[in-house]
């Protein structure tokens, strides 16, 4: 998509601080928002990435917006993140798997996606921002 890195870096935070409210989560969903925030997951730059794991485990806190970031394929770039992200990404990212591990079918899709060892990584070591 287009916008300049920058851009995509305050937007995925404004839509993480916008996803504290329950009803924000319904319409950033509503609006779109999780499949160009799983993009950004992807292939944002760090902070980018920071901040989109912890859009993405705001919203993950509503049981719709589980399955939908699910769908969206969001659990990949989550693992990966809490694989080899800064330190901020892997809590962040973290904290979303958490939130989505809630849901039966996500326990699956996050063991299958390898996401149990760098999960039990995290709790062994931490991050430097722990």
């Amino acid at each position: 998509r287009s916008g300049t890195s920058v851009a995509k870096e305050k937007t995925a935070g404004a839509l993480g601080n916008l996803a504290v409210n329950a009803d924000n989560k319904v319409a950033i969903a509503a609006a779109g928002g999780i499949g160009p925030l799983v993009e950004l997951a992807r292939s944002g730059t760090s902070v980018a990435k920071e901040k989109t794991a912890g859009a993405l485990g705001n919203l993950s806190i509503n049981a719709a917006n589980k399955v939908a970031i699910a769908a969206a394929g969001g659990i990949g770039p989550l693992v990966e993140l809490a694989r080899s992200g800064t330190s901020v990404a892997k809590e962040n990212a973290a904290a979303a798997l958490w939130a989505l591990a809630v849901n039966a079918d996500n326990k699956v899709a996050i063991a299958a996606a390898g996401g149990i060892g760098p999960l039990v990584e995290l709790v062994r070591s931490g991050t430097s921002v722990a």
